[in-house]
């Protein structure tokens, strides 16, 4: 397994027979991992914006400065929602290729915001301590052990600054949990991620779920925690 790497001043490196020009980076971290456990480049709702929105500006509230993206993919929810309120943005994914692309293309002259790519799996990711306003999940819990989601959400708790807040999005089960047989994904209820949240050592603020998808697809919900 490779050890974490920051490398200042370099380029991510592109895969082979890939063209088009490249683009510097501030800083990339990498540590990508053998075996894939998390899923990233699911496409986000133009409806992301939730309401973590409360959460931020004012006496006891989280700033702007920076925000940490897991799970990113090629950075839908970092360019859609992030970018015109965050100074600074962190993006987190286990896939290369999808870190390369919101670089080099998908974030187009924006990209230049983004201080660091994390290429890591969840399991192994550790972030910067007292470093982030907010740290968004977006369909990467589900891909996650219980064990492996309440050691992560310990150490996002370490990276918040003050007033920080950690939300999660994700698919919820109607009852219990349901594995997808086809990507190994895991949904809980509700009520079990609340479990996990608090066992992590987290209180949940609020919770609200995703209105506008259709009654037959698996329910939406959107968990804000600090």
């Amino acid at each position: 397994m490779a050890h974490l790497q920051m490398l200042s001043t370099k380029e991510l490196t592109r895969p082979s027979g890939t063209a088009g020009s490249r683009r510097t980076t501030p800083c990339v971290a990498t540590a990508c991992p053998s075996t894939c456990t998390t899923r990233s480049g699911a496409s986000s709702s133009p409806v992301t914006c939730i309401c973590w929105r409360r959460y931020l500006w004012g006496p006891g509230k989280a700033g702007t400065h920076r925000v940490l993206d897991c799970g990113s993919g090629i950075g839908r929810v970092t360019k859609g929602v992030f970018l015109p309120v965050f100074e600074k943005l962190e993006m987190a994914d286990m896939m290369e290729h999808f870190l390369l692309h919101a670089h080099e293309e998908y974030l187009g002259a924006d990209a230049d915001r983004v201080e660091t790519y994390y290429c890591f799996n969840l399991q192994e990711f550790t972030p910067p301590k007292n470093k982030y306003d907010v740290i968004w999940m977006q369909w990467v819990a589900c891909h996650l052990t219980d064990k492996d989601l309440m050691n992560f959400l310990i150490r996002c708790k370490k990276s918040l600054r003050p007033n920080g807040v950690i939300i999660i999005k994700d698919n919820m089960a109607r009852q219990g949990c349901k594995l997808d047989p086809i990507d190994s994904s895991i949904s809980r209820h509700l009520d079990i991620m609340k479990v996990i949240i608090n066992k992590a050592g987290l209180e949940v603020l609020a919770v609200e779920k995703q209105e506008g998808f259709p009654d037959v697809i698996m329910p939406v919900w959107m968990i804000a925690m600090q």
